[in-house]
C-alpha cells in the first residue's frame, strides 16, 4: 500500500476486498470526495437524503470512481446515518491508490 489510511480496512483472508469508512454530507453542489474527517473519508453528495437516493448515489459514484461494477460496492452499516461503512470488492492497495489521488494533501 502507498500509505496507511484510517478510513480503509482490508478484509481478513480468505475474504477479499476492503471496508471503507465514510462521512457523507448530502445536498451538496456536486458529488466529490472532500478529504478526511475523524477517521473517515468525507464525501459530499449531490443527492438528497430522501427514500435512499443518497445511498444509491453514493454507491454508484464510488463504483464509478473505482472503475468497478455497481454490485462490487455494498453498504454494510449506516443506512440512515451520515457515517457509513461500505464494503468494496477490490484490492485494498487499489482503493488506497484511488484515495491518494482524491485526497492528495492528507496528512
Amino acid at each position: 500500500m502507498i500509505r496507511d489510511w484510517p478510513c480503509l480496512t482490508p478484509l481478513a483472508a480468505p475474504r477479499t476486498g476492503c471496508q471503507l469508512q465514510l462521512a457523507v454530507s448530502p445536498n451538496a453542489r456536486r458529488t466529490a470526495a472532500d478529504g478526511l474527517h475523524d477517521g473517515c473519508l468525507r464525501v459530499r453528495l449531490h443527492a438528497p437524503p430522501v427514500d435512499g437516493k443518497a445511498n444509491a448515489a453514493l454507491l454508484a459514484w464510488l463504483a464509478g470512481e473505482l472503475a468497478l461494477p455497481r454490485r462490487a460496492v455494498t453498504l454494510l452499516r449506516g443506512d440512515s446515518a451520515r457515517r457509513k461503512t461500505v464494503q468494496v470488492d477490490a484490492a485494498a492497495a487499489d482503493v488506497a491508490q484511488w484515495l491518494a489521488s482524491v485526497v492528495p494533501d492528507a496528512a
